[in-house]
């Protein structure tokens, strides 16, 4: 009968055991998700709206009425509408900003470069942390002072508005 009471003291010792571990590691698993969470943002990320944009105004150098499309060259959707963009940019005055590295831009630069003004590298990043360009692609239509008036991430979305003049 001893060995018996002694076999059920030692069984609840280890469920308790059992139980306090795995207290400690959901602890630790939310202290790591929130981590993660914080890391990333999601726990405030909001949906990007290109709309906060209108009313900026384009760096000085890149100003002036023109359509502008910001592109990212690891983003598969920038090179599906690159296509439409430089279609779009062919009969006005257009700017395509391709964030990323210069040397990977080969493509897109080679799909937008022959009907708008390409800007890469340093200075595009530059371009993009001033307006701040939150998704990619971005398209835009500035007025003759380089005011953002219209934003959109479909450039077909962006041709409907019609900005006030």
């Amino acid at each position: 009968m001893s060995f018996l009471i002694a076999v059920v003291v030692l069984v609840g010792i280890l469920c308790l055991f059992d139980l306090v571990l795995t207290l400690g590691v959901l602890r630790r698993l939310r202290e790591h998700t929130a981590e993660l969470q914080r890391l990333a943002g999601t726990s405030t990320l909001m949906p990007y709206d290109p709309g906060v944009l209108v009313g900026r105004t384009l760096p000085q150098d890149v100003a002036g009425p023109r359509l502008v499309g910001f592109f990212d060259v690891s983003c598969d959707t920038c090179h599906e509408r690159a296509p439409q963009f430089a279609a779009e940019a062919a009969d006005q005055s257009a700017l395509a900003v391709i964030a990323g590295d210069a040397g990977e831009a080969g493509d897109l630069v080679e799909v937008v470069g022959g009907v708008a003004t390409v800007v890469t590298g340093e200075d595009a990043l530059r371009i993009v942390h001033a307006l701040g360009v939150q998704a990619f692609p971005t398209f835009l239509r500035t007025g003759q002072d380089g005011r953002i008036v219209a934003a959109h991430t479909d450039l077909d979305d962006l041709a409907a508005v019609v900005p006030a003049t």
